[in-house]
């Protein structure tokens, strides 16, 4: 494949830092884009992906889909010759056992009953 085809992304994390540049094939999925962003998170972050499943990819204002490529998700390719894109990246922080706690805690006092016969 020629190198003019390729189609060069950066990755912009909620820090503001970045993962990339990197060139990659329009036929690439979203799928694959989360899996190279997870194995190249940088360490020390203090929210990070555990899975693939973590991370929202969005670019233009629209969130992209993991079964999508490059070339259907309609990344502008044509609009920057030779140019980066960006896509930004959301991770869904990991809940903690407390919240659970919590919410499990919450129901049980909903379903109570609270009636007083005298």
């Amino acid at each position: 494949m020629a190198g003019e085809d390729l189609i060069e992304l950066k990755f912009r994390l909620f820090d503001g830092s970045d993962i990339g540049p990197d060139k990659y094939d329009p036929a690439t999925t979203v799928a694959t884009l989360k899996e190279t962003i997870v194995s190249r998170w940088p360490q020390g972050k203090e929210i990070s992906p555990r899975t693939m499943n973590d991370v929202k990819l969005i670019n233009g204002g629209r969130i992209l889909e993991n079964n999508q490529t490059l070339a259907t998700s309609q990344v502008p390719v044509a609009d920057l010759p030779g140019g980066v894109i960006t896509m930004h990246v959301v991770v869904r922080p990991p809940t903690s056992d407390k919240a659970h706690e919590k919410q499990r805690a919450d129901k049980s006092k909903q379903s109570r009953c609270g009636c007083s016969i005298l």
